[in-house]
């Protein structure tokens, strides 16, 4: 017995002393050099999160641009390139510049990973799949025009400057797709401002977008896939390419469609634990199961995240699931856009600053003409041509994406990634003033409008408070949707939402006090009366309410403290 208890604390003591030696420290090195570790990571996600939603707000506030460039620029100001490196006094450098692909440690470049997984999942619980369906037609022609010339743009940008050497080298593909992207915030920005959003050109433009972020997503299946096996000193050859491409297809399709199918069903069990909280957390873990399951695919996480999303998107489950994980992306999200920044390297991009300026005029043109190129094909003129090539032009989330995967698997150097960065950020900030101006004018569409299609009619509610406008347009977003209406969140500075049913469509936003409706014409009717019967709704609850006890005196009993429900009492 006396032995079997000296050769169990032997075990142990090795058991702890093992892993020290094999480091070379001591137990007591190792508990500091942790505490060390961690005190910085703190520090390191303490600066990350002030730096990035302060300059968000800036860039939102008072240069009117999405706050995903303020944070991008907070992280190349203070990433290791810049400011990190600087020792401070007690912690040293906050950001020292790490050896390897990822200039940032790997904790903090894998709680990036984790951001941009919650940032998929929630883009694909506000995908709009029944818009996607309705308007497949005009939305594949823009959304496989606009892809394909920004890839074969892109592509040819990393040949002629001799970055490549052929089409199927990584650096050339993982550049094709950074430039395929479509960032729809700042263009629906636009739209609603110029009361364009039931236009023609708007709804092509945000089905465009949705059937683009998908292409997007298979792309980067397939690339990741080629570039891997590229990476392995293999030349990949068609049979390959074409292998690749069937299983990056058929992964998103055989999932997609498992998902979309099993949602509701999933959906039913979940409700039976009747916790908001645990009901957002199990959806989360399936995103993130599929996730894992996308990275041993040989694809990127994020698509098996955004799959989840789609499906999802498709139940009762979602407002549930955005409430209880909106905190959770406002604090990891501005992470993400902040750590991408972090890893461009102004001093190497000057070797690629031409390429950058080149590369940045191929992806305008691209989309302009390979977008412009699909409307006419439809039945759009000229002029709505460019609208539909502009509200396209400008890259945000998505290109961020690819080039953070293209840079960690080593497909792109950390000059490409800044040309990279370069071009989403110009993109964005040319956006804006092309589109206003192009918006001015007569009619977009050949020929006689049917139905008075871009007749649109606003519905202007003004009321005496922020706070009462914002409880009415969240009261009617419930409304729409319990009456089975599809409410997509527009990702706008403004509380802004797109509602579809069928072939009716209008757009609700809340501008201060003011809740403004946005609907074509021959829909006005339906929407008045829609807008009437909820008011009368809400106006019988607040009489009911007043029946059962008034503010008054309800409030004199706070003061008082009467009816308090102290125990006794």
């Amino acid at each position: 017995m006396r032995t079997v208890k000296v050769l169990a604390a032997a075990g142990v003591a090795y058991g702890f002393f093992a892993p020290c030696v094999s480091w070379g420290m001591s137990p007591l090195d190792t508990h500091v050099d942790t505490h060390h570790f961690l005190t910085q990571l703190i520090f390191q996600l303490a600066i990350i999160i002030i730096a990035a939603n302060f300059a968000g707000i800036v860039f939102r506030r008072y240069l009117r641009l999405p706050s995903v460039l303020g944070e991008v620029v907070a992280g190349i100001l203070i990433g290791p390139y810049a400011l990190g490196r600087l020792a401070w006094p007690v912690v040293g450098p906050l950001f020292p510049l790490q050896e390897g692909l990822i200039p940032v440690t790997p904790e903090l470049y894998g709680i990036a990973i984790l951001a941009s997984i919650v940032l998929l999942f929630m883009s694909g619980l506000e995908t709009d799949v029944g818009m996607f369906l309705t308007y497949s037609l005009k939305g594949s022609v823009v959304g496989i025009g606009g892809i394909l010339f920004s890839f074969l743009f892109g592509v040819w940008a990393a040949l002629i400057f001799g970055l490549s050497d052929s089409w199927t080298d990584p650096a050339a593909l993982f550049l094709g797709t950074i430039s395929c992207a479509t960032s729809i915030g700042i263009t629906a920005r636009i739209l609603s401002e110029r009361r364009k959003m039931e236009s023609p050109e708007g709804v092509t433009v945000l089905s465009a977008a949705v059937f683009d972020d998908v292409l997007c997503i298979i792309l980067l299946a397939i690339v990741t896939g080629v570039s891997r096996v590229a990476q392995t000193g293999a030349v990949p050859h068609w049979g390959q390419i074409g292998w690749i491409a069937l299983k990056g297809i058929g992964f998103w399709l055989i999932l997609t469609a498992i998902g979309l199918l099993s949602a509701r069903r999933i959906a039913r069990l979940v409700k039976t634990l009747r916790s908001p909280g645990i009901i957002a957390h199990i959806s989360f873990g399936l995103a993130l199961f599929l996730a894992g399951l996308s990275e041993m695919a040989g694809l990127a996480m994020i698509i098996g995240a955004y799959i989840t999303g789609l499906a999802l998107s498709q139940t009762d489950l979602v407002d549930v699931i955005r409430d209880q994980l909106q905190g959770v992306y406002h604090v990891l999200v501005p992470i993400f856009f902040c750590v991408m920044g972090m890893m461009v390297d102004l001093g190497a991009m000057r070797g690629v600053i031409g390429f950058g300026i080149v590369y940045t005029l191929l992806a305008v043109v691209s989309k302009v003409a390979g977008c412009g190129l699909a409307g006419l094909m439809t039945r759009f003129n000229r002029r709505g041509a460019l609208r539909i090539g502009l509200g396209m032009l400008p890259r945000g989330e998505v290109a961020l994406i690819v080039a953070g995967i293209g840079l960690s698997s080593g497909a792109i150097g950390s000059d490409l990634f800044g040309a990279a960065i370069m071009m989403t950020l110009l993109t964005t900030l040319a956006a804006p003033p092309l589109l206003h101006r192009s918006l001015a004018g007569g009619t977009g569409v050949r020929g006689p409008l049917p139905d008075a299609e871009e007749d649109t009619r606003n519905i202007v509610l003004e009321f005496p408070s922020f706070a009462i406008a914002e409880f009415l347009i969240h009261y009617l977003v419930r409304a729409f949707r319990n009456e089975e209406f599809f409410v997509y969140h527009l990702p706008m500075e403004e509380t802004s939402y797109r509602i579809r049913k069928d072939d009716l469509s209008f757009t609700l936003t809340q501008n201060g006090n003011r809740v403004e409706l946005t609907v074509l014409a021959k829909g006005e009717h339906i929407a008045r009366y829609f807008l009437l019967e909820e008011l009368l709704s809400l106006k019988d609850l607040f009489e009911a309410g007043g029946k059962i006890q008034s503010l008054d005196t309800m409030s004199a009993e706070i003061i008082t403290g009467r009816r308090t429900g102290k125990p006794g009492t």
